[in-house]
C-alpha cells in the first residue's frame, strides 16, 4: 500500500481525530524518513536514516511558524493544537529543546489557547534536553504499543540499541505527566503473524502502565495506508473491550478511544 512524506516544515492545519484542528510541524527532511523505529505500520513507510545532515535551522523554523500562524490569525482559522509530527521522530532534531521554546513563544503571541502537542516514539526521553522539552508541552504524547519485548522488536522494529524495559523506565520518570498512545494491529509481515491485542500482551501492557501511571491513554487502530497490505485494522469494539480491561485496573484514568 502507498505511503507518504510531508513536504513542508509547517503543514496543515488538518483535522486530527486526536488533536482537532491541528497545525503540523515537520522538523525532518522532506525527502526521507528519519526515525529510531521502523514500525511495520508506519504511514511514512520504512525508515531511511536515524540521523540527518539537513535539520531545519532555528531561524527558518521560527519564521515559517510565525508566518503561518499570522496567516491563520488573519483568516480566523483557529488551531486546537500545534503538533510536532512529520517524517519520523521529531525529538531527534538536535535543537528540539530550543524549537519547543520558539513554538511556545509563537503560540502565546498568536493563539494562546492552542495546545502544543508532541507525538513521539519515546526513544529519546533519556536525553535530558528532550525530557525537559517534552515536560513543557501541553500534550506530551508518547508511544507504547506492546507488552512484550518480542513484539516490540517486531512491530516497532527499533533501529537503535533500546529495549521495551528501558522505554518503560524512561516514561515512568514523567511522574504521570504524559499521555500514552497505543496503536493496536494484527496481521502478517514476511509470513510472520503478529497480534498485540491478545490476552498475554494486554496483561503485560497493563503491568507497564502500572509503572508509568499516565494521566491519559489514547487507544486507536491504523487509519491510513501502511507499507504492508497484510495488516488488519482492529475494530472499535475490540479496542473498547481492551479499554474496559484497563479501566478495571485504573478506574480514574482518562481513556480516549478512536476508530
Amino acid at each position: 500500500m502507498s505511503t507518504f512524506l510531508f513536504d513542508k516544515i509547517i503543514f496543515g492545519p488538518v483535522y486530527s481525530r486526536r488533536l482537532g484542528n491541528s497545525l503540523g510541524i515537520n522538523l525532518l527532511p522532506i525527502d526521507e524518513k528519519v526515525c529510531t523505529f521502523s514500525c511495520i505500520y508506519c504511514e511514512c513507510g520504512p525508515t531511511d536514516a536515524q540521523s540527518s545532515k539537513e535539520w531545519v535551522d532555528i531561524e527558518t523554523f521560527d519564521n515559517a511558524l510565525a508566518s503561518k500562524l499570522s496567516e491563520m490569525q488573519s483568516r480566523k482559522n483557529v488551531p486546537d493544537s500545534i503538533t510536532f509530527a512529520g517524517n519520523g521522530e521529531p525529538t531527534l532534531h538536535p535543537e528540539f529543546h530550543t524549537i519547543m521554546d520558539i513554538t511556545i513563544k509563537n503560540r502565546n503571541i498568536f493563539f494562546p489557547d492552542a495546545k502544543v502537542a508532541v507525538l513521539s516514539n519515546s526513544t529519546t526521553v533519556s536525553n535530558k534536553n528532550v525530557f525537559d522539552a517534552l515536560k513543557r508541552a501541553d500534550l506530551n504524547i508518547l508511544k507504547l504499543d506492546v507488552g512484550s519485548e518480542t513484539l516490540f522488536k517486531f512491530i516497532n522494529n527499533p533501529l537503535i540499541n533500546i529495549s521495551l524495559a528501558q522505554i518503560v523506565e524512561h516514561l515512568s520518570k514523567f511522574d504521570g505527566n504524559l499521555i500514552v498512545q497505543t496503536i493496536f494491529v494484527r496481521g502478517s509481515v514476511n509470513d510472520i503473524y503478529f497480534d498485540n491485542t491478545i490476552k498475554e500482551e494486554i496483561e503485560l501492557y497493563i503491568e507497564h502502565l502500572k509503572r508509568i501511571r499516565p494521566h491519559t491513554i489514547m487507544l486507536y487502530p491504523i487509519s491510513r495506508d501502511t507499507p504492508h497490505n497484510t495488516i488488519e485494522k482492529i475494530s472499535f469494539r475490540e479496542i473498547e473491550e481492551i479499554s474496559l480491561k484497563i479501566k478495571k485496573v485504573f478506574p480514574d484514568i482518562k481513556m480516549l478511544i478512536y476508530s
